[in-house]
């Protein structure tokens, strides 16, 4: 079942999302990585920041969180984890299909570039990479992050964004 998560569930998402995150160590650069990935302190403030968490749920257990962010013009998806040992069932794609539904808006999706799996299933999903010097201007233009991450990350794109994109030319 997918679901609003609410406030009294803070420590799930949180947990979820620093399970499922253990799959970048590694990957991404070593000055990005850390250990919890994500703290409260920084979950607080995305929250605070307008991200609005939904979730997979099964059997009474959160196994999956995904967020959804207004920005300006555009919705941002943020921070799309499912616990590792149930990643690779379609909870993932089905939470993204849920929240690609509750806006008219474009939809952008930033991952780490290196992350190869991670840019596969967004495409899989209908997104679409955009161009290097567009992924840094969406990146200083929509997100919050340090120079290091925008030069270590890529942004998928959903058709409507090109469709717009494209008129405005």
């Amino acid at each position: 079942m997918i679901r609003l998560c609410n406030k009294s569930e803070f420590n799930v998402i949180l947990s979820v999302i620093n399970d499922a995150s253990k799959v970048y160590k590694g990957i991404i650069p070593a000055d990005c990585w850390k250990e919890p990935y994500m703290s409260e302190v920084e979950l607080h403030h995305e929250i605070k920041s307008g991200v609005v968490f939904w979730g997979y749920e099964e059997g009474r257990e959160l196994i999956g969180v995904m967020g959804i962010q207004d920005v300006q013009d555009i919705t941002l998806i943020r921070h799309s984890y499912v616990q590792r040992k149930r990643q690779n069932q379609g909870i993932g794609g089905e939470l993204l299909s849920y929240l690609c539904k509750q806006t008219d808006r474009p939809i952008l999706i930033g991952t780490w570039a290196d992350a190869v799996w991670a840019i596969k299933f967004y495409e899989k999903h209908d997104f679409r990479l955009v161009s290097t010097e567009e992924k840094d201007r969406l990146l200083r233009k929509y997100w919050s992050i340090p120079e290091s991450q925008i030069e270590t990350s890529i942004i998928l794109a959903d058709q409507k964004w090109f469709d717009i994109d494209e008129m405005m030319g």
